[in-house]
């Protein structure tokens, strides 16, 4: 008796646990936060290990929950990758755009940067490239400083190789990036971006855009960008 009056809710049980080991994952599983390359606090004293925290986990967190939460709407996104996706974006919604681009160009930014002391240097290739393009190390600074102080609200800087191999500074507003297929950005691959939405700096520098910047370039991971070139060479 006492089996029988257990059979039922253990089938019941045996069932659930059948339909969470073998249903297939929904696609748009296939968009998810990255963990980050490093410690919270391995940027400091640069960006602090609570902006961190909060730029990661709760600002990217939320690109990628809500653009998982568009895709019912717009099922061509399970069938595309991120980056594919950025290249069609005019194709989507206001909500898709912002979104994915969010979760692209963070992707990319917790990438690019790396511990003081430990992002390499420029390979020589790349650095004749800048050299070309800007005529020294110096002057791309200046250049790419003035793109991201200049940038009026929210938005990115980007060092990009255009499809003629040149190099480029450029800037985006929002979360828009090169890639993408709107008209009034300049389009090329992103090798470099900074984020200078005021949640990137604002807990530490408060209103000095200028102050996180300057900060920012001890912690240019150049081996993650010298790897970009390299591939599109």
């Amino acid at each position: 008796m006492v089996f029988r009056s257990l059979r039922r809710p253990l089938l019941a049980w045996l069932t659930a646990l059948a339909l969470l080991l073998f249903t297939p994952a929904p696609a748009w599983a296939d968009f998810v936060l990255p963990p980050l390359p490093y410690a919270l606090d391995a940027l400091e004293p640069a960006i602090d290990a609570t902006t961190m925290t909060i730029h990661h986990d709760r600002h990217h967190g939320a690109y990628v929950a809500n653009l998982n939460s568009l895709i019912e709407a717009n099922p061509t996104l399970a069938k595309l990758s991120l980056e594919t996706l950025q290249g069609q974006i005019s194709s989507f919604p206001v909500a898709v755009r912002n979104n994915a681009g969010g979760h692209w160009n963070h992707s990319q930014f917790w990438a690019v940067m790396a511990p003081a002391g430990e992002g390499g240097e420029p390979s020589a290739d790349l650095l004749a490239a800048i050299n070309g393009a800007f005529g020294s190390m110096e002057t791309l600074h200046s250049q790419f400083n003035q793109a991201a102080t200049g940038r009026f609200g929210s938005g990115w800087a980007w060092l990009i190789r255009k499809s003629d191999g040149n190099l480029a500074i450029t800037s985006t507003a929002n979360q828009d990036n090169p890639l993408m297929d709107l008209p009034g950005i300049e389009p090329g691959t992103p090798l470099l971006g900074l984020d200078v939405w005021e949640h990137a700096y604002y807990l530490q520098y408060q209103n000095r855009r200028p102050d996180y910047i300057k900060a920012w370039w001890s912690l240019v991971n150049w081996s993650e960008v010298n790897r970009r070139y390299a591939a599109l060479s």
